[in-house]
């Protein structure tokens, strides 16, 4: 090892259509087919799209994420093809390297609009934004965002294998099941196989017909297979012990992101990004049974921005939801109010609720349940990080509201 360039399994092209490109796809199916070859131990390349597909500019409107057309999303890279996996194997990625693309040093963060994908806080905050995060090597800092800068824990959203058709039948029968027993609600609880937009790679007519009958959409992550977990910590120097479930493995990865808070509350809410993966790949033969799991598991690398002792402000939140109503042990609720208390904070230095959203969604923040037992409040916390502001956020010192500008909406 050393003595070689590393090999790309496969590149994209910025200035094509992802929908022309054959090494990319938007649904879960194994009937993909391959877009490459990569050998048992191998160590390879892997560029991706942003997840939108190239949908995001660079500008100072939100107009493109009022509009983004989620029909089309995620595009992955892939699905490869891992020389000796079979279903029941384990397969071992260990994340070496992600870097942005040269060419496009820049990501964004997004608010949805409630109508066309929503947020965590979509109830409170139903209009579109939008952040452009400028890449300073392992930094960032944005126009939309004054005052902050911070290193990036770069890493991709979305990562598994391919399900068997087995797997896939039970994917559509139980989120089938929630959306028909959800039909009263005023939301999308799950997206059903929708054959609008659909890429299937270099897959003909034939397969792309099926795909969009039956192929399931990559914007949850799902127990067989991970997925759209989007884990902050699946950073650089990471592993992640994947099951196979076809031959070959049908591997993909894509929805790279320069840094998530813990929840991607927004929901576009990490950066976004076009870039490139290093992966070293291992298949554990056997694997799923040796190790007694049913979902994936990892190990996180060494990389993460250091913040230091004390170096945190934690918030609380509790199943005591904004109107006052108590809620049963409801970590959600718990979690959505924790934002709201550390929005209503950092509005005291000048920023909109929508900067700060914006800004808990892609900035390293530390979410965690702090209780899940003491009845009838689960309790949740969220650390922000003092040391991302060029000024002093600590309680003890007085806040000074300052002009900072606005992040990108929509016109009307």
């Amino acid at each position: 090892m050393g003595r070689q360039e590393i090999r790309y399994a496969a590149k994209v092209s910025l200035d094509k259509p992802a929908a022309e490109q054959a090494c990319l796809h938007n649904r879960w199916h194994p009937d993909i087919p391959f877009a490459g070859t990569i050998k048992n131990g191998e160590i390879v390349k892997i560029e991706c799209v942003d997840w939108t597909g190239g949908q995001i500019g660079n500008n100072d409107s939100a107009d493109d994420v009022r509009d983004v057309d989620l029909t089309r999303v995620h595009y992955l890279t892939g699905p490869f093809e891992i020389e000796t996996a079979e279903p029941g194997d384990i397969l071992l990625v260990e994340i070496q390297d992600v870097q942005p693309l040269q060419e496009q040093p820049w990501g964004f963060t997004g608010v949805f609009a409630k109508e066309n994908g929503g947020g965590f806080l979509d109830e409170i905050y139903p209009k579109p934004a939008k952040a452009i995060w400028d890449f300073e090597g392992i930094f960032c800092s944005s126009r939309h965002i004054p005052g902050v800068r911070f290193a990036g824990l770069i890493h991709p959203g979305i990562l598994g294998c391919a399900p068997s058709p087995d797997v896939l039948a039970i994917w559509n029968k139980r989120e089938r099941e929630l959306i028909n027993a959800c039909a009263h609600m005023d939301r999308d609880v799950a997206l059903a196989p929708n054959p609008q937009n659909v890429h299937v790679g270099s897959g003909a007519d034939d397969i792309k017909e099926k795909v969009g009958k039956e192929g399931a959409r990559t914007i949850p992550g799902r127990p067989e297979h991970g997925g759209n977990c989007d884990i902050k910590n699946l950073s650089r120097g990471s592993k992640v012990y994947l099951p196979v479930h076809v031959k070959g493995a049908k591997f993909s990865v894509g929805d790279l992101h320069f840094s998530q808070g813990d929840g991607e509350i927004s929901f576009c809410g990490a950066i976004e990004m076009a870039g490139v993966i290093t992966i070293k790949f291992s298949v554990m033969k056997n694997g799923v049974a040796e190790l007694g799991i049913k979902s994936p598991i990892y190990i996180p690398g060494p990389v993460e921005p250091q913040f230091g002792p004390g170096r945190y402000i934690y918030f609380e939140g509790f199943s005591v939801d904004e109107h006052g109503k108590q809620h049963y042990m409801d970590a959600t609720v718990a979690y959505r109010q924790t934002c709201l208390r550390v929005i209503e904070y950092l509005r005291r230095y000048g920023y909109s609720d929508y900067q700060i959203y914006l800004l808990l969604s892609c900035a390293p923040v530390q979410g965690h349940v702090a209780g899940i037992v003491d009845i009838p409040n689960a309790c949740t916390t969220m650390g922000v990080p003092i040391d991302i502001f060029d000024f002093d956020i600590s309680p003890h010192v007085k806040a000074d509201k300052k002009d900072m500008g606005s992040c990108a909406f929509a016109s009307i």
